[in-house]
């Protein structure tokens, strides 16, 4: 992951389990390999619509994390293994989580998806970065 292209997450800004997600790869990533964007965001949106995605259709789907990599999008279960990859240490481990089927693995993701808000709850708008992280968000 080259240094001068940082990778992108999309998450749903509003998803306490997402920004729970967002503050647990930024302390491990404190050389910075990610940005970030909320896909309620203008950036996010733009983003979005760059890659032929509409916000409501990712949003209703339901997608809470997106990765945007070398100019792909990947999503569901590739988007959390290739983000925790790309974390490294020991988090390049949950990359064999590939060995499972695709079919298994979003299966399950898509079931915390659904259940992300009843679970874990939302906020009535997308978090603040501290000024120290503002620019890792879009």
């Amino acid at each position: 992951m080259p240094d001068s292209v940082p990778d992108t997450i999309l998450f749903d800004g509003v998803c306490n389990l997402c920004n729970g997600f967002v503050q647990f790869v930024i302390r491990r990533d404190p050389a910075g390999h990610f940005r970030f964007a909320a896909l309620q965001s203008d950036a996010g949106r733009a983003l979005l619509l760059a890659h032929g995605l509409t916000p409501a259709a990712v949003v209703a789907d339901p997608e809470s994390v997106l990765l945007l990599s070398g100019g792909q999008l990947y999503s569901h279960s590739a988007a959390v293994l290739r983000i925790a990859e790309g974390l490294g240490g020991v988090w390049r481990v949950a990359g064999l989580g590939r060995v499972l089927p695709a079919a298994w693995r979003d299966a399950a993701y898509r079931f915390v998806a659904r259940h992300r808000y009843r679970w874990f709850g939302r906020q009535e708008s997308c978090m603040l970065p501290t000024p120290a992280l503002k620019t890792r968000f879009l």
